[in-house]
């Protein structure tokens, strides 16, 4: 758990900074800033997508991954949490969800989140969660800057969705191939890239409801490989 622990004070750590830093933006620079970050996320997206080796599998991912979503309706769970963390601290200042949606999303979204937690449990190292503490930490600083307090939270969905990873790691990572991986990472892109949409404002997206299309390489590529595929 210990690459976990240092990744979620990370981000509390960094988006502190970003909130001292927040009170010396003009907020039209703040907006032009996101913008900017926005338009790299979805670049980032766009090239973890690519590396996928059966546009299939993604697109077939994606379809059961937003049945599932908005059956469940996760991104209503979520602005709902994002709501109430804004309510207990007396504010009713909407960037307090955004910013922790915006944030957990891309926090819990890729490969090196599962792949770090599961190297932490199984061996006890966390080469890779360090290298993802660093940029949760450098993308902390700059959505709290200009989100808000709600990008701090982001820390407790990330503790409890890697640390769940770390301690059930052994049973994990006998589930999961490399094609597996592969395509959740593409997935994964996928959904990196509607956060940059959301960002730029071009269009509102539910990406909370595509979460769990991230999970559904495993099961498609599960099955076909029952049938010998």
């Amino acid at each position: 758990m210990v690459g976990t622990i240092i990744n979620a004070v990370t981000i509390i750590f960094c988006s502190i900074i970003g909130l001292l830093f927040k009170k010396a933006l003009p907020q039209r620079l703040c907006e032009t800033i996101t913008q900017g970050m926005g338009l790299g996320i979805m670049i980032i997206g766009i090239s973890m997508a690519l590396k996928t080796q059966d546009i299939i599998i993604l697109l077939v991912s994606l379809l059961f991954g937003a049945v599932i979503g908005e059956l469940l309706n996760i991104e209503k769970q979520l602005k709902r949490l994002g709501d109430r963390l804004g309510s207990k601290m007396k504010k009713k200042d909407n960037t307090i969800s955004q910013g922790f949606v915006t944030a957990s999303l891309l926090f819990c979204t890729g490969s090196m989140g599962i792949m770090g937690a599961i190297e932490n449990g199984l061996t006890g190292t966390y080469g890779i969660l360090l290298s993802k503490s660093l940029l949760d930490g450098i993308f902390s600083i700059i959505f709290a800057s200009t989100m808000g307090i709600g990008v701090l939270f982001s820390a407790i969905p990330v503790f409890l969705y890697q640390g769940g990873i770390t301690l059930l790691a052994g049973s994990i990572k006998t589930l999961l191939s490399a094609g597996m991986i592969n395509e959740m990472n593409a997935v994964g892109g996928v959904l990196i890239f509607a956060i940059g949409i959301n960002m730029v404002k071009i269009k509102n997206l539910k990406i909370g409801n595509l979460l769990p299309a991230i999970i559904m390489p495993i099961i498609i590529l599960w099955v076909l490989g029952l049938f010998g595929f």
